[in-house]
C-alpha cells in the first residue's frame, strides 16, 4: 500500500493541525480583545463575547504551545458548541447561512484533540505528560 508509509508522519501532522487551528482561533481572541485585526467588535467586560474572547486568546495560546492540550481542547470544544447553538443556529438551520460553519469545525477539531492528544511539537509531549 503506497499510503501506509504516510502513517509514520501522523504525530507531526496532528501537531500541525493543532497549531494551525489554534493560530486561527487565537486570532478571533485578538480581534475581540485587542482590536487586531481591526473590527467593529468591542465587547463589554464580562459579557459572553468578552468571555469567549478571553477563552479564544488564552486557550488558543495554550493549544498553539500544546500545553494542557486535552483539557483546553475540551473546554474550547464546549465553547464552540455553545457559540453555535446560542449565536448561529437561531438565525437559520443551515450552517452555511447562519455563519456557524467555522464554529462547528472548531468544535469537532478540538473534540478530536481531546481524544488524540497534542501530537508532535508540544510542551505536553516534551514534558512527558502525553504519549
Amino acid at each position: 500500500m503506497p499510503f501506509k508509509s504516510l502513517s509514520t508522519y501522523a504525530p507531526q501532522m496532528l501537531g500541525v493541525l493543532r497549531i494551525v487551528s489554534a493560530l486561527i482561533f487565537f486570532a478571533h481572541g485578538t480581534q475581540k480583545l485587542l482590536g487586531f485585526p481591526a473590527s467593529d467588535m468591542n465587547p463589554a467586560v464580562m459579557s459572553l463575547p468578552w468571555i469567549a474572547g478571553v477563552m479564544e486568546l488564552v486557550g488558543g495560546a495554550m493549544l498553539i504551545l500544546g500545553f494542557m492540550t486535552r483539557p483546553t481542547a475540551f473546554l474550547l470544544s464546549g465553547l464552540m458548541a455553545a457559540a453555535y447553538w446560542m449565536a448561529h443556529a437561531p438565525r437559520s438551520p443551515f450552517p452555511a447561512l447562519n455563519g456557524g460553519d467555522a464554529a462547528i469545525l472548531y468544535c469537532f477539531v478540538f473534540l478530536y484533540l481531546v481524544f488524540a492528544g497534542p501530537g508532535a511539537f508540544s510542551i505536553d509531549r516534551a514534558t512527558g505528560r502525553e504519549d
